[in-house]
């Protein structure tokens, strides 16, 4: 097997893994309207436009939903090799505001992964691409795939 087919059978797998996620991943997808734009080897990323319920008493985006945008986006990164995967810790520094009709997108990358464990970090942008918040993500490999495993 060359080093290519090796990579595009990864690529495979990680867009196999984020198929088989996002549909059953009510709390980003329903509840907070979040979109899947990429599941790739150690990366991921998402997308959510800010809507008036998101917004908190000064009239901003709740930190909690950019939290939860950066936890979703870090999920899809580190369970993207098909290993199932749990947050261990994670940190999160709100930079900049964001307003109703802000498009913020939020790319993972995993910086170390290391037997069970792991460390991602996240990015959020908005649509300027000025960047809102900063999310470290500590991972944990649990028992079990997110798909099947191909026997052969």
């Amino acid at each position: 097997m060359t080093a290519a087919s090796t990579e595009r059978q990864a690529i495979d797998l990680a867009r196999r893994v984020g198929e088989a996620m996002f549909p059953l991943d009510t709390a980003s997808k329903d509840t907070l309207g979040l979109e899947l734009i990429a599941c790739e080897p150690g990366r991921a990323r998402m997308r959510m436009t800010v809507r008036p319920l998101h917004l908190n008493g000064h009239q901003i985006c709740h930190g909690g939903f950019i939290f939860t945008l950066a936890d979703s986006t870090f999920a899809y990164a580190c369970n993207s090799r098909n290993h199932n995967t749990v947050a261990n810790g994670c940190s999160i520094e709100f930079l900049r505001p964001a307003h109703a009709g802000d498009v913020l997108t939020a790319e993972g990358v995993e910086q170390v992964l290391n037997g069970r464990h792991g460390v991602y970090d996240i990015r959020v942008s908005n649509q300027k691409g000025q960047t809102v918040a900063l999310f470290r993500g500590k991972s944990t490999q649990i028992a079990g795939t997110v798909v099947p495993v191909d026997p052969a």
